[in-house]
């Protein structure tokens, strides 16, 4: 039997309404996609204007940081390959992992800067972590600044950007995954294909397109080296090659000890994940595959400023401040801090200054989860 609406009552239409608007509370609000976003003119000539005398990099903090960093690692990695405890090798090995992974992540410093302002930084760079953990700086150089293209962020084209937001949930667990293997992978590349790449016919090619730079795109084919920076990029891939062989010779004559290498490998592998967990909220990855102004570009890049204090661990280096970076890419690490005071000071509460800035770690993860699952239903 069918209700008539003659004898509805006032009270369940009421109660009908509500829960219709109950409903379109629920829904998400409607998404505006970042390629729609129009640049905010008067937050672009601010980040400039109040900027303009941070561009020079102090070599003192570079080579103080750098090897200070290094030094820390290093000695973390020897006590934890031959100390007898236990859970002294575990501190040690995080203290190894902490200060290596910072030393490591001058790599983008030394993609941005001018290397006149700096002499020597790059080849001071490569010897002291470069080689040794088998990232040389021309795995980023060439590479990096294409992701900082105005019409190539967020697109095909970027490679070092994928739509996580969009993907499926399973992919999260994957990308942080893929990371634990990275340094075995990385000795296969210089120890085995880099001398074959010199006789197999096309091998190189392929090598230097697929298996020689820091992205995250799987699409991304690097083009070859030309001129100096093929000449630079020979003596440091070379460098990489001798050290890996050399290396695996060691352990299999038992001159090094297989434990210590097991050792030395999982530090390594513990800097590629913890590196992997920064890039995976450096962005919100929810561009949808089109061009974007770099206000857009911004408001997909992420912020942790202070209070936060662990940002220090995991986004070290000025990666903190990685949105500000995608603004200022010239500027030094050592001076965000300093722009980004400024800015918060000078900029209204409405301006989208303020919207790329987040409290830490734990936010971002759960955001980014959120939006795979909201997607895959």
């Amino acid at each position: 039997m069918t209700t008539s609406p003659l004898l509805t009552s006032p009270t369940s239409t009421f109660d009908r309404r509500a829960s219709e608007r109950a409903q379109d509370q629920a829904l998400p609000p409607v998404r505006v996609p970042l390629s729609a976003i129009t640049d905010d003119k008067a937050m672009l000539r601010a980040v400039v204007e109040l900027t303009r005398d941070l561009n020079a990099p102090n070599p003192r903090i570079y080579w103080t940081d750098l090897l200070l960093s290094a030094t820390i690692g290093y000695a973390g990695l020897a006590v934890a390959m031959t100390v007898g405890s236990l859970g002294w090798a575990l501190v040690a090995a995080v203290v190894a992992i902490l200060g290596l992974y910072r030393a490591g992540m001058f790599i983008h410093e030394v993609s941005h800067m001018k290397h006149s302002a700096l002499p020597g930084f790059r080849t001071g760079f490569n010897l002291v972590v470069g080689i040794p953990l088998l990232v040389p700086s021309f795995m980023y150089e060439g590479v990096h600044n294409l992701h900082h293209a105005k019409t190539r962020y967020g697109t095909v084209e970027d490679p070092e950007y994928l739509p996580l937001a969009h993907m499926k949930p399973w992919t999260l667990p994957l990308f942080l995954l893929s990371s634990i293997v990275a340094p075995v992978a990385l000795m296969f590349r210089y120890s085995v294909l880099t001398p074959l790449s010199l006789v197999v016919p096309g091998m190189r090619e392929t090598l230097v397109a697929r298996f020689s730079s820091l992205s995250i795109n799987p699409q991304f084919r690097r083009r070859m080296p030309e001129g100096d920076v093929a000449a630079q990029w020979r003596w440091l891939e070379g460098a990489c090659s001798v050290w890996s062989i050399t290396l695996i010779a060691l352990v299999v004559t038992g001159v090094f000890p297989l434990s210590m290498f097991a050792i030395a490998l999982g530090v390594a592998s513990g800097v590629y994940v913890l590196n992997q967990v920064r890039t995976l909220v450096a962005h919100l990855w929810d561009n949808d595959g089109e061009t974007m102004t770099v206000t857009a570009q911004y408001l997909d890049t992420v912020n942790v400023p202070p209070p936060a204090l662990l940002p220090v661990l995991w986004a070290p280096v000025g990666l903190r401040y990685h949105a500000l970076h995608h603004l200022l890419p010239s500027v030094p690490y050592h001076a965000l801090n300093e722009a980004h005071h400024r800015l918060v000071a000078t900029l209204t509460p409405d301006s989208p200054y303020h919207k790329s800035n987040y409290a830490g770690l734990p936010g971002l993860v759960a955001r980014l989860v959120r939006s795979t699952m909201v997607r895959a239903r």
